[in-house]
């Protein structure tokens, strides 16, 4: 340690006429004093004060600066000398020095960046608001020959790509081009899994997963799958888990999207459709979620369908009932619920028979499972009577949707579960239905379902509650009481916040609830006449106009 007190005595005098040989022995010191004893030797440089005299020496062109970037960086090692790094002054002179031509200097000045700003969201800002992300894409685009120069610059731009605001800088540079040609140029496994960390978070972004896309990565990623889908090693089983995850996020972007699917006729589109009927989990998984996101238009959706994937999605769903890979069931049931939303596919899916496969998942456990389930009936029976028909009148599906209707620890499935019970009176307009749905004492979670917070939840239970009353009023009477109906109706009316459609739907409720003698009484106790009265002279003629004829009625029966 008394070396080191000399050395830094020297330094402190040396540093202003800068005589290379007596700064360079100084600075030898420094690094062996480090090497032995990190945070006894960080800590005597501060008390010495000779960080502020660093900057001067981190110059271009002298001998010196790589081994005072090195100091830096071992300084930075300890967390409690970065913030006095920074207050030295030291970060603008280092981003200069990222210029340099000297191979080693760039080395050193990248890791003294690095450890300066690790784990510090606020500094690598900093950075990346001086310019280093170009810098940095340019340096890689030189110096890839370079293995530790290469990795320094994996790992800054790992930690920088994690910083929203690093994304579009991204995107201005070439880094796709640059990270695809380091990938294609890789052998080892450890290089190929560095390359992944900096493009999973980039790939976020969509601009740069189109670039990725144009850049060639989907044809990587292939290579990797085909050649790791019957490895043994774990090294391949996380390779190919990681490349057919990255092909799943590449999909999500729209454009990038779009320009793999080619009309349904690309080869990328179909080789990750032949993913589905693979024996791995991991390649079925990645399947099922690359075809829920082609399906995020009606004419792909419409392609797929006329072209038998859902038969492949259905098969995959059948081997899962008894397996039960939950991750594979959800993204199966995803995919089916997306191609099911144009309408001209809802029939032929039926017919192939989806709602049958879809039901063999009603008693899964898993709220992920249960919430796709839910969303893929409900897409498949809107506007389609006859199915919303057979599967209303199934008691046990009924049933079992009553059930989840009381999910609260699973807002998802429960609002899910509400959303189908009520297209399932909806969509058949069928007394059967209705019976079935009393019986399982579903009415008090439509009524509930009506309060919601979410209006077009609100609608559809008030249009559901609607067609009870018009079908069997006598058979929900004693439900709708129990569930305080008409107290909830004059609630929705008087609110100024309720939608014109809510208030027109709760009126057409009233009159359609006013032949029951109990729901009479208590329309008659809560004085619905004033409140309805006010209403017409609302803006919106529809609901003005139902005022007038719900008041002419209420005024009849009273």
């Amino acid at each position: 340690m008394d070396n080191l007190s000399e050395a830094l005595e020297k330094l402190k005098l040396v540093s202003s006429d800068s005589a290379t040989d007596s700064v360079e022995s100084c600075l030898d010191c420094l690094l062996k004093a480090l090497a032995n004893n990190s945070t006894e030797a960080s800590v005597k440089i501060q008390e010495m004060g000779v960080l502020p005299l660093l900057p001067i020496l981190l110059k271009p062109q002298s001998s010196c600066t790589p081994k005072v970037a090195n100091i830096i960086a071992e300084l930075a090692k300890n967390e409690f000398m970065r913030s006095p790094c920074v207050e030295a002054g030291l970060i603008p002179p280092l981003i200069q020095l990222l210029n340099a031509a000297d191979q080693e200097i760039l080395l050193q000045t990248g890791r003294a960046l690095g450890n300066i700003c690790y784990d510090s969201h606020s500094l690598q800002a900093q950075l990346i608001n001086m310019g280093v992300i170009p810098t940095l894409v340019k340096l890689l685009g030189i110096h890839s020959h370079n293995t530790a120069l290469t990795e320094m610059c994996l790992i800054a731009f790992g930690n920088l790509a994690e910083l929203e605001s690093s994304k579009e800088q991204f995107a201005s540079t070439n880094i796709a081009e640059e990270l695809v040609r380091l990938f294609q140029k890789q052998t080892e496994h450890e290089k190929k899994e560095m390359i992944f960390e900096v493009l999973a978070p980039l790939a976020e972004n969509d601009v740069i997963k189109l670039q990725l896309v144009e850049a060639g990565l989907v044809e990587c990623l292939l290579e990797v799958v085909a050649q790791t889908v019957d490895g043994e090693r774990e090294e391949d089983i996380a390779q190919l888990k990681t490349a057919s995850d990255l092909m799943v996020l590449l999909l999500l972007g729209d454009e990038s999207m779009q320009k793999l699917f080619e009309g349904g006729k690309g080869s990328v589109f179909l080789r990750v459709l032949s993913w589905v009927p693979s024996h791995n989990h991991q390649l079925q998984l990645a399947g099922a979620l690359a075809i829920a996101n082609f399906a995020r238009n009606d004419g792909n959706c419409i392609h797929m369908v006329d072209t038998g994937i859902v038969q492949k999605l259905l098969e995959l769903l059948d081997r899962h009932v008894e397996e039960g890979n939950v991750t594979v069931q959800h993204a199966a049931l995803s995919a089916l619920r997306n191609l099911a939303i144009p309408v001209v596919n809802k029939s032929k899916m039926l017919s192939a028979g989806v709602a049958d496969v879809v039901l063999k998942f009603l008693q899964s456990e898993m709220p992920p499972v249960q919430f796709k389930l839910l969303g893929t009936l409900r897409m498949l029976i809107d506007t389609q009577a006859d199915a919303a028909d057979q599967l209303g009148t199934n008691g046990k599906l009924v049933e079992r949707l009553v059930e989840w209707c009381e999910a609260k620890d699973h807002a998802g499935v429960m609002g899910e579960s509400n959303r189908l019970l009520s297209a399932l009176i909806r969509h058949s307009k069928s007394k059967e239905v209705v019976r079935t749905v009393i019986h399982a004492g579903g009415v008090k979670h439509l009524v509930t379902m009506a309060t919601s917070e979410h209006m077009i939840m609100q609608n559809e239970a008030l249009v559901a509650l609607g067609l009870i009353a018009a079908l069997d009023l006598v058979a929900a009477e004693k439900d709708f009481v129990g569930a305080n109906l008409v107290s909830m109706l004059h609630k929705l009316l008087s609110d100024e916040r309720s939608a014109p459609e809510i208030k027109y739907n709760s009126m057409i409720l009233i009159c359609a609830v006013m032949g029951s003698e109990p729901l009479h009484k208590e329309v008659q106790s809560l004085a619905f006449i004033e409140v309805v009265s006010k209403l017409r002279a609302h803006e919106n003629k529809t609901v003005s106009h139902q005022a007038s004829l719900t008041e002419q009625r209420l005024t009849a029966q009273s």
